[in-house]
């Protein structure tokens, strides 16, 4: 992984999914990947709170996706929150339909994204997170569009 963005807290974790949700616009798919405990979940609690999402949110690790309400976005009106991680299969994965979920008000968020690879490769935003410690975290981001590249390497070097 390519050295970007470090976090030294779980508070810090979630001000850097706050801050990443500013650079979404709808119809844009997140793909976390990193391993068990790397910080994915905290990050996107992160992301829906800078949504104006005002429900908990939570893995969706049985239920696979969640749907929140963007209430205070002015373009986005609804996250959708997956977590593939108790996916067998790539068919399996297929028929969530995850694509299909994001339209033109609404963005995803895909835990284990890593597993879609196949699905959304060429169409998603990537955000690799490294667990360093008990508590620093690195994020590196990827697949953006050439458009707001400014954007989001000023993100992953802040």
């Amino acid at each position: 992984m390519t050295e970007g963005r470090r976090t030294g807290s779980t508070s810090e974790t979630h001000r850097a999914g706050v801050e990443f949700a500013q650079l979404l616009e709808p119809g844009d798919v997140v793909l976390l990947c990193g391993q068990l405990g790397a910080g994915k979940t905290t990050f996107t609690q992160g992301v829906a709170f800078g949504l104006g999402v005002a429900d908990r949110v939570t893995s969706p690790t049985f239920i696979m996706v969640r749907e929140h309400l963007c209430v205070d976005h002015p373009l986005i009106r609804v996250l959708h929150h997956a977590d593939l991680y108790r996916t067998n299969s790539l068919d399996e994965i297929v028929d969530l339909a995850l694509g299909e979920l994001v339209e033109e008000s609404a963005v995803a968020v895909i835990e284990w994204g890593d597993m879609a690879e196949e699905i959304f490769a060429a169409s998603a935003i990537w955000l690799r997170l490294s667990a360093l410690g008990e508590f620093e975290r690195e994020f590196s981001v990827s697949g953006y569009p050439e458009a707001r590249r400014a954007a989001f390497e000023a993100w992953s070097s802040s």
